[in-house]
């Protein structure tokens, strides 16, 4: 279903003794199960989930990889989540039930999750009724942060899923002149409505190269951000680079070995920067710079919340997060009991 950007008011948190859950039991396969409602230990809270965004890192499990066990753990993959506290665990003196979070936990495609205390922001009253998937909006501030845009740059943003287009509203917002690169023209449309002054598609290498050169007046471009996960665009990235430029990668490349074009980032003396983090600290950090950064509309990921599923849609979802038709950007899963 096509999601609207904001939600309805959750029913009030009620007593129960058990809890949904989708589990992928086998590749290309999922259940939803009744299962116990776990009990938060210390420094854990419990939350009721409003929702969770669905990413594009879940494709391996979903599609299936030798190197995983089935069926995987109840609400697993699910990372992206929002809700309401319904219980806390001892020790937990800085967050209280009722209040509304957005954080980090790894068992969201359901309709409760544990989660550590330190690892939740609380969301402000700006957020009411609206989603806020916090971990994938922090991703984007914290890559943001590691590019060091500046005003009066060229930015090259190769890739144009969720993660660019909010990455193309910062580079904006900072002063920069954006050139986005996408192989969907529904995406390139998007892209030009999120503020890029020039969109290229994403398909013949060497002509690609031609016109950003041509753009660039020959110098190419001062930050470049591989927001792909895949190996052409990475080096065509490297090849869209400025001398002394930075190479910012934030495609997750999660699928092998890549082969890069080494030589090119030595003769330009480009640093080529891995943006992601591993620490939660930062990726709390980065979610509290995203709600900053909404809240003074430097960033709004409102248009792109394209499709909601509920977990009995879990298969549904999947589906569109692997092909990807025209009008998906971001997929949601909505609990809405």
């Amino acid at each position: 279903m096509i999601l609207s950007p904001t939600l309805q008011q959750m029913p009030p948190i009620q007593d129960k003794t058990f809890y949904r859950a989708a589990v992928i039991e086998a590749p290309g396969k999922v259940s939803v199960q009744n299962l116990d409602l776990p009990e938060p230990g210390a420094d854990e809270v419990r939350i009721k989930i409003e929702g969770c965004g669905i990413c594009a890192s879940n494709i391996p499990v979903w599609e299936g990889r030798d190197w995983f066990e089935y069926p995987v753990s109840p609400g697993n993959p699910g990372h992206e989540a929002w809700g309401i506290i319904d219980a806390v665990g001892e020790n937990v003196d800085n967050l209280t039930p009722g209040e509304r979070v957005a954080g980090l936990s790894y068992n969201a495609y359901a309709t409760h999750d544990i989660a550590k205390a330190k690892d939740l922001v609380v969301l402000p009253d700006f957020f009411d009724n609206k989603p806020f998937p916090g971990e994938p909006l922090g991703c984007a501030m914290n890559i943001f942060s590691r590019s060091d845009i500046q005003e009066g740059q060229t930015v090259a943003i190769v890739g144009s899923g969720f993660l660019g287009l909010l990455l193309t509203q910062l580079a904006k917002s900072a002063g920069a002149k954006v050139i986005a690169l996408s192989r969907r023209e529904f995406s390139l449309k998007a892209a030009k409505e999120a503020g890029a002054d020039e969109i290229i598609t994403l398909d013949d290498h060497y002509q690609i190269i031609e016109k950003v050169k041509q753009l660039t007046e020959g110098r190419f471009c001062e930050r470049v951000i591989e927001a792909t996960g895949k190996e052409w665009p990475l080096n065509l990235s490297i090849e869209l680079t400025a001398e002394r430029g930075k190479l910012i990668v934030a495609g997750f490349h999660q699928d092998g070995m890549r082969n890069i074009n080494v030589q090119m980032l030595n003769w330009r003396g480009i640093d080529m920067i891995s943006a992601h983090e591993r620490d939660s600290s930062k990726y709390i950090k980065g979610i509290k710079a995203a709600i900053d950064a909404i809240e003074k509309h430097e960033m709004d990921p409102y248009p792109f919340f394209t499709h909601g599923f509920s977990l009995d849609e879990m298969e549904d979802a999947y589906k569109h997060l692997t092909e990807r038709p025209d009008g998906f950007i971001k997929g949601l899963i909505i609990n809405n009991q």
